[in-house]
């Protein structure tokens, strides 16, 4: 098993707390919450494992976006 360092757990921690939030959505609207999650992470899996800088302003960014749609008045999502 491989070991991750504590940004990469930091990283896993964010996507799977996305995850849960999409759970607590209407059932009509988790696939489009799950969908931007997923392309979110996608857009990124560019960045240099060693651009620590970059990586932890995506974590606050993600983090801050979390936050704003975990809100129970957000129902929905669309790109």
């Amino acid at each position: 098993m491989v070991r991750l360092t504590g940004i990469q757990r930091d990283v896993l921690s964010l996507y799977r707390s996305c995850l849960r939030m999409v759970r607590e959505k209407p059932m009509e609207s988790q696939a489009n919450f799950r969908e931007y999650v997923r392309d979110e992470f996608r857009e990124h899996l560019s960045v240099s494992k060693k651009d620590f800088a970059t990586i932890e302003h995506l974590l606050r960014l993600g983090r801050r976006k979390l936050d704003t749609y975990s809100q129970p008045g957000v129902k929905n999502i669309y790109r």
